[in-house]
């Protein structure tokens, strides 16, 4: 299984697991970055940081190391 760090531009991936604990996950399942939805990746900085995303209809920007604790498949 790999992270949505390490996931292409243009794809779409479906979240497999959160990790990480306390405020760090609950603030990405704040964000709708749930078990089972769909995300799409629009952009990646050229230093990985931040990589932009499409979940439920919403642009987000996510931190390099919160996108390492996003499980996908």
């Amino acid at each position: 299984m790999s992270t949505l760090k390490e996931a292409k531009v243009g794809a779409h991936v479906k979240v497999a697991r959160l990790n990480g604990e306390g405020a760090v996950k609950r603030r990405i399942m704040d964000m709708g970055i749930t078990k089972g939805v769909d995300v799409y990746v629009r952009k990646v900085a050229p230093l990985g940081d931040p990589i932009e995303v499409t979940v439920r209809g919403y642009e987000l920007s996510l931190r390099k190391a919160d996108a390492e604790m996003i499980e996908v498949q």
